[in-house]
């Protein structure tokens, strides 16, 4: 697309609440392409969010809050791009868009070593019951409860794209055996992570700790529910930050509950946010976050940097991270 003889795109962000990309020097870039019109507060409603976008050529989904459903795809008829700051897309019906011919643009593996470190730390603070022994210690307690040493431990990775690997290179440096499943695993990918690749039941029953990096697909839709959390040894800490529907969470509340898991570090929920009664909530041996896994000035930077790249590659013909 030559942008001195073709009409300016109109780029709309609908909703950039909590704030991703406002304020970003980032966006200054885009100037020469189009106009930007974006909306720092998330829409109250569907028909709000429609109104918003109604006239884009270019989406900027900053927040995974904004979904983009077969309902809102039909009424916004000039769009062609959905670039999103993130590598998930569960929030895209992807097959509509396709029939409508509109591209959807991720940032795959971009901030994969920002979301694994907060991945890592989870599981630190959940192994050293950081959240249970700080309650227990403001509110007069001194509590005697054996926290879990991980060096030489099993670390389970099931999923080994970006943030998986990443994961599974962090575990290894502090000295953690690591094992993995992933749904199209090979000798040669297994090399190259420096990991052995196993059957998912016989990581669920061999590992101290199994880290969740699957994207949601219906293959991967509450993949660990209540048999899988059951193979997990006693004692065993489950994290998550890949997407809150791959565990089933009445199943994962009542493994905790009944103290068969030693704990879970938790970034992704069912319902985002989690209403004040979720269940796990209540649950003592939890690390909670607020989906917030890559949220570091640099991961925030590397995503403003990665949704402009990709809305200027698409508009000037020569697309890239299209989602297939």
């Amino acid at each position: 697309m030559s942008t001195e003889t073709s009409t300016r795109a109109k780029i709309v962000v609908p909703g950039d609440n909590p704030p991703q990309i406002q304020g970003s020097p980032h966006l200054q870039r885009l100037e020469p392409y189009g106009d930007v019109t974006l909306y720092t507060d998330r829409p109250e409603s569907l028909e709000e969010q429609i109104d918003r976008a109604k006239d884009a050529d270019v989406i900027m989904n900053t927040r995974g809050i904004v979904t983009w459903y077969a309902e809102a795809l039909h009424q916004v008829p000039k769009l062609r791009l959905i670039a999103t700051c993130s590598i998930g897309t569960d929030n895209i019906d992807l097959d509509t868009a396709r029939e409508l011919g509109v591209v959807i643009c991720n940032q795959p593996g971009r901030t994969a070593p920002v979301v694994a470190e907060h991945g890592f730390g989870l599981m630190f603070a959940a192994a050293k019951r950081a959240a249970f022994m700080t309650a227990a210690v403001k509110e007069g307690g001194w509590p005697r409860m054996d926290n879990i040493y991980l060096q030489g431990k099993t670390l389970g990775i099931v999923g080994t794209g970006h943030i998986g690997a990443e994961m599974a290179r962090l575990g290894r440096a502090v000295g953690m055996n690591v094992i993995a499943w992933t749904f199209n695993p090979s000798p040669e990918r297994a090399a190259q992570l420096g990991v052995q690749y196993v059957e998912l039941d016989e990581l669920l029953q061999t590992a101290d700790v199994v880290s969740l990096h699957v994207k949601l697909t219906d293959d991967s839709r509450e993949m660990i529910g209540k048999r899988e959390l059951e193979l997990m040894k006693p004692n065993a800490l489950l994290i998550n930050v890949a997407r809150g529907d791959i565990v089933n969470t009445d199943a994962l509340v009542e493994a905790l509950n009944s103290g068969h898991l030693g704990g879970a570090g938790i970034d992704v929920y069912d319902e985002e946010p989690p209403p004040a009664d979720h269940p796990l909530l209540a649950c003592e041996q939890v690390i909670l976050s607020p989906h917030c896994a890559d949220m570091t000035p640099e991961g925030v930077n590397m995503l403003n940097e990665g949704i402009v790249d990709n809305v200027i590659a698409f508009l000037e013909g020569r697309p890239q991270n299209v989602v297939p």
